[in-house]
């Protein structure tokens, strides 16, 4: 079988890895995926000072931080002296706004993609032709991880358009030799009718939609076990083990993580390999992860937990440095490959809910809900305030025909789980089948009630 990927050096097998694929797919993956940790650290350095250079020279904004911090590009010797350096945030992106941050002529740029700018403006990113390559090359090695083959048949339900999830998976798949289906998000139905008619192997889209979707195969008089998928890659949102497995018993698929975020790159910068499904391995040969403290900043050894930072190593239109992407987890070595993995993400430094004094995330919940059988995984968490307290309120769905008083019982029971487990008292509101709004994309789970002082 023909090796897919290429790569400008040559790489020494680390032992150990890989024992899990079959020859001759195993002669797919990347050579740098299996590199003994030397050789790959070695490249990130050559990388990651080739990149400092280039953000210096042409990106105002990382001229000025590194001019104030006292630090040229030259001074960062060693991978440990990018801890020296100042952060990267969201509110840095939206002050340049529209492309203050590019660091090629915008002749170069041949795409442009863009947040939605709910909170404020949008996060504007671009690609050369060159950066375009790599992210494709990003989502394959994901895909390729996840179990999808070449040849293989691909349904794309990530949205297409400034959102990264759509494009960055066609790419993505077109990459790896899959035909792709590139449905995009909503017609719910036609979703289902495309499934089960082009019987793709794989889907792309965001677990909440995914459960949407099965809603649908229902009301289809299909059982969603007996759609022809086997394969669903689900990123965009923090999902937990519950919802994997709610997703994994209601299509008899393999659910698999993949992480990104435009401010990086896109889809594919991570992802689980579908042998192992225990954390993410890292594409480390192009995006350089770091753990800090949310708080101090400072860097936290591997395997604690804390704020997950990226650097990117060969982007050019748009270099990001030590980019604080606010999503917590922790570092951890490789098992299906050599380069290292990210634990599975389930909650975000401004998803996180203090409660009374307790931290609480909405995945936290989640996981209390479906271990209720008789409740849906679609449910809304709404933040009110009760006098000078904060109060929370879980509206989630009967999996059957509403019955008033079932639904108290259960609703007193979940409640007095999550006192147990995650320590917080809540209300809960046990509502009929398909009351609540379904997700067609990223789902809203938190809803702030409060009074905005």
């Amino acid at each position: 079988m023909a090796q897919i990927f290429t790569t400008d050096r040559r790489f020494s097998r680390a032992e150990g890895y890989l024992e899990h694929s079959l020859s001759p797919e195993a002669e797919l993956v990347h050579p740098v995926e299996l590199a003994r940790p030397a050789e790959l650290q070695a490249l990130q350095l050559e990388r990651l000072q080739k990149t400092l250079h280039h953000a210096y020279a042409n990106v105002a904004f990382y001229k000025k931080q590194f001019d104030q911090a006292g630090i040229k590009p030259e001074d960062i010797k060693t991978l440990s002296d990018l801890a020296r350096l100042p952060f990267t945030q969201k509110a840095d992106l939206r002050d340049n706004y529209p492309f203050g941050m590019i660091a090629t002529d915008m002749s170069e740029v041949v795409r442009i993609h863009a947040s939605s700018g709910t909170t404020g403006k949008p996060t504007v990113v671009g690609y050369t032709k060159e950066d375009i390559d790599i992210w494709a090359e990003s989502v394959a090695r994901s895909m390729l991880a996840s179990g999808v083959r070449p040849g293989d048949m691909v349904h794309v339900a990530y949205g297409y358009g400034l959102f990264t999830g759509g494009l960055g998976a066609h790419y993505g798949a077109e990459k790896l030799g899959c035909t792709v289906i590139p449905m995009s998000g909503g017609q719910t139905a036609k979703q289902v009718q495309l499934i089960m008619d082009f019987k793709p192997r794989a889907i792309m889209v965001t677990p909440s939609y995914m459960l949407a979707m099965a809603d649908e195969f229902r009301k289809q008089g299909i059982d969603p076990k007996e759609c022809p998928l086997e394969i669903g890659i689900f990123g965009a949102e923090p999902w937990s083990e519950a919802i994997r497995a709610e997703l994994e018993s209601t299509f008899n698929i393999h659910a698999v993580d993949i992480y990104g975020l435009s401010e990086v790159m896109g889809p594919g910068v991570a992802n689980e390999c579908v042998e192992t499904k225990d954390g993410l391995h890292i594409w480390e040969d192009h995006y350089y992860p770091e753990i800090i403290d949310p708080v101090s900043g400072e860097v936290l050894p591997e395997g604690e937990k804390g704020e997950l930072v990226f650097t990117s190593l060969t982007k050019q239109a748009m270099p990001i440095i030590r980019y604080r992407t606010r999503d917590l987890t922790r570092l951890l070595p490789g098992t299906a490959r050599a380069v290292r993995r990210m634990e599975k993400i389930t909650g975000r430094n401004d998803d996180m809910i203090i409660l009374r004094g307790v931290n609480v995330f909405p995945t936290q919940i989640e996981e209390q809900l479906l271990a209720e059988d008789s409740l849906s995984a679609h449910y809304q968490l709404r933040l009110s305030r009760q006098g000078a307290l904060d109060a929370l309120t879980l509206r989630v769905e009967s999996r059957e025909a509403f019955n008033t008083e079932a639904g108290a019982a259960v609703a007193a029971r979940l409640q007095g789980r999550v006192k147990e487990m995650v320590g917080v008292t809540i209300e809960v509101d046990v509502c009929p089948p398909d009351t609540l709004d379904r997700s067609m994309g990223k789902a809203v789970r938190l809803i702030d009630d409060r009074p905005k002082d």
